[in-house]
């Protein structure tokens, strides 16, 4: 069986900072950054990529539908 990598893309300039995505998250893959953006709200980042299964939690709860998530098999 094929495992499976993820990643997401987060749009950081309309993101909210809710963190509905990072409590929605099995592998615990999501952060909050330190910074802001335009808006003024700490935005989600993928702070250990690495345990990314592209489960699509994130995408599908995000109020704001600012998460792409990414699937590739590895061989």
């Amino acid at each position: 069986m094929a495992k499976v990598r993820g990643a997401i893309v987060v749009d950081t300039e309309q993101c909210k900072g809710c963190q509905v995505c990072k409590v929605s998250c099995p592998q615990q893959v999501i952060g909050m950054s330190g910074t802001v953006n335009g808006k003024g709200y700490y935005y989600a980042y993928m702070e250990h990529p690495e345990a990314c299964t592209g489960c699509s939690n994130c995408g599908i709860v995000c109020p704001d539908g600012v998460i792409t998530v990414y699937r590739v098999k590895e061989a």
